[in-house]
């Protein structure tokens, strides 16, 4: 069984509480800036064991009857056709899927705002998209000199010009698609428009990370840096805290350079800015329910490492770049760690080594390490899956779960009506076979019911998978890595 680092149950409790506590410290009206994921956080999930990557939205049921959700989205983002990189789908259709998922959680979202638009037809066009559904659309607009000509900034000629959000909660959550999406600008454009109407409003950003309360080189932060490596965002003291509460706190560049910019404009809007520090700022208590450091310490450096091994496969594919490789290299280095510390990477190799084919290996809960090789009738992907499963429900090794008879007539399928060329199964198929078996063979069901023990065992493959296989194992919850090689040397790869 995982051992558990984090204590998930009192983070809501502590995380709601401490935000409500914000509420009221601005006068029952807050803007809270939301980074990062919010319903699937499975980076959090694996360098603090404990957290639930839901966590952040069952603690914001906690604040439902106070709270609405604010969307934005860079107008200049629906133009280019941005993509989430870890769902392939463009920002537009993420702010879409961003207020299925909040309404079917039970929060309430009162409107999206189109940020630096200028008029461009693909915004429009989005907006009357929006509007056409029944949701209200704000717009924002670009100000020149943003953020340092702070005169115009607060001004009618700056954030008088946007649009005013209509809200009636106290707690007002402004979230996007991903970063640069303008969330810090439509709360501060809030602000302006609030003090006009005499309602003293506050703004605060919530960021699981990098952890405050942990030092500057704990492998959970330098996960965070691991995780960003292609961002080029870097972790560092708050000079700022250090100075004001003689306090050593840890935040990242971007919030530590932006902010005597943004303590101006809030000291412009409000009179004075009430925080001394990016840190004050915050609102995260994350770092206050690790409840075993070292669980999170070793599981954080296990993250780096699979973030080394997604920058090498990232620039072998042309998503990445070297950068990126020296930046988790050298993270590795201050976390003290090498690909060595990933037990199921030498697994793997060795037996590809061995068959001098492409093989795979998963570490299963007890510590123990499968292999996979590849055969006529299975890719090792899917052969690793069939053996964990075997040794998970203690099923004799040389038990075939799928009969021939079932496998066959796929790989014919495959090949004769398909038009591919490699007729092994991959995971999705074997899993489907497997599914079929189990309604008259035993056996074959006893494996389908171990398919829940593979959530977080580590897997690692000796060469870049398929689409359809790594969508498999993430959907398992295994903690994939690839070396960084194509199992043919053709230039098209699928």
């Amino acid at each position: 069984m995982t051992a558990i680092g984090f204590d998930n149950d009192k983070y809501i409790e502590m995380q709601s509480k401490y935000i409500k506590e914000r509420i009221s410290h601005f006068g029952n009206k807050l803007y809270l800036e939301m980074g990062g994921k919010l319903f699937d956080d499975f980076h959090a999930s694996r360098v603090l064991p404990g957290f639930q990557p839901d966590s952040k939205i069952r603690m914001l049921l906690h604040l439902a009857d106070q709270a609405e959700v604010v969307v934005a989205i860079c107008a200049s983002d629906i133009v280019k056709n941005k993509l989430r990189g870890d769902l392939g789908i463009t920002y537009e259709d993420d702010v879409l899927r961003l207020i299925d998922a909040f309404r079917a959680a039970g929060l309430y979202v009162g409107s999206v705002v189109l940020t630096q638009y200028s008029g461009q037809p693909a915004a429009d066009k989005f907006r009357k998209r929006l509007g056409a559904l029944g949701i209200k659309v704000y717009l924002h607009y670009p100000i020149e000199g943003y953020p340092g000509n702070i005169p115009l900034i607060a001004s009618e000629e700056g954030f008088g010009k946007n649009e005013y959000i209509e809200t009636t909660r106290p707690l007002v959550i402004v979230t996007a698609p991903g970063p640069g999406s303008g969330k810090m600008a439509t709360c501060l454009s809030q602000l302006y428009h609030e003090y006009k109407r005499g309602i003293k409003a506050g703004y605060a950003k919530f960021e699981t990370f990098p952890v405050w309360n942990l030092p500057l080189k704990h492998p959970v932060n330098l996960a965070y840096e691991a995780a960003t490596a292609d961002l080029n965002d870097v972790n560092m003291i708050d000079p700022f805290h250090l100075e004001a509460y003689g306090e050593t706190t840890v935040n990242y560049n971007r919030d530590v350079e932006v902010f005597p910019v943004l303590s101006a404009i809030l000291s412009k809007i409000v009179g004075e800015c009430p925080y001394k520090s990016p840190t004050d700022m915050g609102v995260n208590m994350a770092g206050k329910c690790i409840v075993d450091d070292n669980v999170c310490r070793e599981a954080s450096c296990q993250e780096i490492i699979r973030r080394y091994y997604q920058t090498l496969c990232d620039k072998l594919m042309g998503r990445g770049d070297s950068d990126a490789v020296y930046k988790v290299e050298l993270l590795m280095s201050k976390a003290g760690v090498t690909v060595d510390d990933r037990k199921v990477v030498k697994a793997a190799n060795d037996r590809a080594e061995e068959t001098e084919n492409p093989a795979a290996a998963i570490e299963l809960p007890d510590g123990e390490i499968v292999t996979g090789k590849t055969s006529n009738l299975l890719g090792a992907s899917a052969a690793v899956l069939l053996n964990a499963l075997k040794k998970l429900g203690n099923i004799d090794d040389e038990k075939l779960l799928i009969s021939p008879c079932i496998i066959e007539p796929i790989q014919n399928l495959k090949t004769t009506n398909l038009g591919n060329h490699n007729p092994r199964l991959h995971t999705d198929e074997v899993l489907i076979a497997l599914c079929m078996s189990a309604v008259t063979d035993e056996t074959a069901a006893l494996a389908m019911e171990q398919l829940p023990k593979l959530k977080g065992c580590e897997a690692h493959s000796s060469v870049m998978l398929s689409q359809v296989d790594s969508s498999v194992f993430r959907k398992l919850g295994l903690n994939l890595t690839c070396e960084p090689k194509y199992q043919t040397k053709k230039l098209y790869h699928k």
